[in-house]
């Protein structure tokens, strides 16, 4: 019998493996998705955010457990687990360097790419260089991996982990990592949880996946049928604004619009709805994709012009270009009346001090609902560009509770042998809002936390079965 097995094969699943392994325990790994598509949401990441008291390698300056709490503690509104948080933020300051054992590297950020240079570890070569690296780990130290293994129903006596089944493979272990990912993938779902809103919409049909679409959340849902204690909002996720011609998955970073702080954002009325400036774009980015959610038709457009080019990150496809406002009203298809009364409103109520966008600095608007607070500059010279934005989830909140062994509970009491990581238990640190970088924090805090649990249940196990053996 296997002593812990591994279902889902990104972040958090390879980290758990790669601990449960490395503490002695056989382990076997199951991937949903083929070879080529292993990884899950993970191949899409850039980076890591890290707490750190002095600069280390390629962060500068330093970055606390108490700042790095305090940008959760707002971003959530303060719907978190502060213990399970402060656990995260500080596991976050020591993986490094194991990482780098496993094969991983680092690098500084490249230019535009947030303002995450002291908050945030780039993966050198990115999400799909962290994942490559993990396997070719995880195969050398003799974890078994199998792809196109998709897992659908646990065998569960009183919370203990029996087997799994891959179809009517049944495959025992002693101890099991539950970390196959979210249900964003599953679009019959996130229908359900969305539901129609008032205009009579159904917002969640108009959703893009931004990463893999192999989470379906059928363990979710099983886990749910089989009484596992869970916690977070199904319509809560990371949920960003995304280009609105990504494909419907597995668009990936390249997608996302960045260029939202320097402009203004209207809807499919030609309106603004937000403050394009209330914070750092790491630590709003991810509530922008809900705000559009929210908006007639779910869609929205973020306007620019000339002087906001080179100032951020530009998405894989170039946004529409005009050499007049009046001229990209009509490129996207928008009431041009409207819109150059909410251009003209929004330009004439600018207040321009000193710009600077690494700062929260002081050109706001007044006199203007909602108000700029941050980095507003009259939209005023061509050429002019707008980029069509939809809902790109990311991956859902919702998720089983846990604790700081990261257990799965069953009417709250803690599994012995049952445990989980990733996406299927982040929402016990974001109940709801992100920021950037976080999700890889809790992956890899919670997925070396499971995998040394397991492997120690299943040694447990293991010394159990002896002593009966003993003494019959």
């Amino acid at each position: 019998m296997i002593d812990v097995l591994v279902i889902g094969g990104g972040n958090a699943a390879l980290c758990a493996a790669l601990m449960a392994r490395e503490a002695g325990a056989s382990v076997l790994l199951l991937e949903a998705a083929p070879r080529e598509w292993r990884g899950g949401n993970s191949g899409h990441t850039r980076n890591l955010r890290c707490m750190h008291d002095a600069p280390q390698d390629v962060l500068v300056d330093a970055y606390t457990e108490e700042e790095y709490w305090q940008d959760l503690l707002k971003v959530t509104g303060g719907l978190t687990d502060e213990h399970l948080a402060r656990l995260t933020i500080r596991a976050s300051s020591t993986c490094r360097d194991w990482m780098r054992k496993h094969g991983v590297h680092f690098q500084p950020p490249l230019s535009g790419a947030l303002h995450v240079a002291r908050t945030n570890a780039f993966f050198m070569g990115g999400g799909k260089a962290l994942v490559n690296a993990f396997y070719r780990s995880a195969e050398q130290l003799g974890v078994q991996i199998r792809y196109n293994s998709p897992v659908d129903r646990l065998d569960l006596v009183d919370g203990e982990f029996k087997a799994a089944y891959v179809g009517d493979e049944r495959i025992e272990a002693r101890a099991c990592v539950l970390a196959a990912g979210g249900f964003e993938s599953n679009l019959d779902w996130m229908r359900e949880a969305w539901g129609q809103n008032e205009r009579g919409e159904w917002p969640a049909d108009n959703f893009l996946i931004r990463g893999t679409r192999y989470n379906q959340g059928v363990l979710l849902k099983h886990m749910m049928a089989q009484g596992a204690d869970m916690i977070g909002d199904p319509s809560q996720s990371h949920c960003v604004a995304i280009d609105a011609r990504a494909p419907l998955y597995d668009g990936g970073i390249c997608t996302r619009i960045d260029c939202v702080s320097l402009g203004v954002v209207v809807n499919r009325d030609a309106e603004r709805f937000y403050d394009e400036g209330e914070d750092f774009w790491p630590k709003r980015y991810a509530i922008w994709g809900r705000l559009v959610a929210q908006q007639p038709g779910q869609i929205a457009y973020s306007i620019i012009d000339a002087k906001a080019v080179g100032r951020f990150m530009p998405p894989v496809f170039p946004g529409v270009k005009a050499n007049s406002l009046p001229e990209l009203a009509r490129a996207i298809g928008l009431d041009e009346t409207t819109f150059m009364q909410t251009l003209n409103d929004y330009n004439a109520a600018c207040k321009v001090g000193t710009f600077d966008h690494t700062a929260l600095d002081d050109c706001h608007t007044e006199g203007v609902q909602p108000a700029k607070t941050h980095w507003a500059l009259p939209i005023d010279t061509g050429p002019f560009y707008a980029y069509a934005v939809r809902p790109g989830i990311t991956f859902t909140y919702l998720g089983l509770k846990v604790n700081d062994q990261a257990a799965v509970h069953f009417g709250g009491q803690a599994s012995d042998n049952l445990f989980v990581a990733g996406e299927m238990m982040a929402g016990n640190v974001l109940g709801k809002g992100y920021t950037a970088g976080v999700g890889m924090s809790i992956g890899t805090a919670f997925g070396r936390i499971a995998g040394t649990q397991a492997a120690k249940a299943a040694k447990a196990a293991v010394t159990v079965k002896e002593a009966r053996r003993a003494v019959a």
